[in-house]
């Protein structure tokens, strides 16, 4: 995927290990071979997004298949709605998990379709935690990664064919600009009763999370999906791994992570998926 300079927004032309525009800007590529597209001014802390810990305790947790539902039933509908997809698009990567598997999804549906039009299809992790970034550059070298702002993304406009959204923050105007018309956004967002049990832990009166989907400008929902399921954990080390990945590592006391680590824990799966075709312009007006 082609970049743009975060500084100037011009063209970026790789040579050897640099990225580089016509005004001079200059982005190395790190060992792993990401690129980090934040520039300090545009950094809103010293160093934005996950930190390792939460990283790490992510990547141990997510490696034991505990959220590859989610990540099956993503990939079900990115194979039926995109399933000629060149340019993937994910935001708010992380350390890669969903990446790899959207892509070893798509490229096996794109074998056995014979799709030989163009290259073979090319996914683009993106995230504002370099943490996070390395060790997905790393892990999973047949994608490309870069460190950047969903907020200000470092992509040509109309140039995604697939994105994917989980949870990540984001604009609807940067979605609407780099996804290509007719092209698909699939996001996930918490539903309803989503980790309910651990908040009872921790609130006196819980509210479950809002019943209902985005409406994102720019595009038409064309598909929805409400996916629960109860997890339960019994072992002590994969129960720190899953609070220490989330907020709740700082809203439950020491005594309350001691006492999930010895009963075990069980709570609700609930994730809302959307599924998002970018209108093109003719449809965004109404007709006379």
């Amino acid at each position: 995927m082609q970049y743009l300079c975060p500084l100037c927004a011009g063209e970026l032309t790789k040579v050897t290990k640099t990225w580089s525009c016509l005004q001079g800007h200059q982005f190395d590529c790190a060992k792993e071979g990401y690129v980090n597209l934040l520039p300090v001014q545009k950094k809103n802390s010293k160093d934005p997004g996950d930190n390792k810990e939460m990283m790490q305790a992510r990547r141990e947790f997510l490696n034991q298949g505990y959220y590859q539902s989610l990540s099956d039933a993503v990939n079900t509908l990115a194979v039926r709605y995109a399933p000629k997809a060149k340019q993937i698009l994910d935001l708010g990567c992380g350390e890669g998990y969903y990446s790899n598997r959207l892509f070893t999804a798509l490229t096996q549906a794109q074998k056995q379709l014979n799709v030989h039009e163009s290259a073979d299809c090319q996914l683009q992790g993106l995230d504002i935690s370099k943490t996070a970034i390395r060790y997905a550059a790393k892990r999973y070298p047949q994608m490309s990664f870069c460190v950047a702002s969903a907020y200000e993304m470092p992509f040509p406009a109309n140039s995604v064919d697939l994105g994917l959204r989980i949870y990540a923050p984001s604009k609807a105007e940067e979605l609407a600009r780099v996804i290509a018309d007719n092209g698909i956004l699939i996001t996930v967002s918490p539903g309803p009763m989503h980790h309910f049990a651990i908040k009872e832990m921790i609130y006196k009166h819980p509210k479950p999370h809002p019943d209902s989907f985005d409406c994102i400008e720019g595009f038409e929902c064309i598909d929805t999906q409400r996916l629960q399921s109860q997890m339960s954990l019994d072992n002590g080390t994969d129960i720190g791994h899953f609070l220490n990945m989330t907020p709740y590592a700082w809203k439950l006391t020491q005594e309350q992570k001691a006492q999930l680590a010895v009963d075990g824990l069980n709570c609700e799966l609930d994730f809302h998926i959307g599924v998002y075709r970018r209108m093109i312009m003719g449809e965004l007006v109404a007709p006379n």
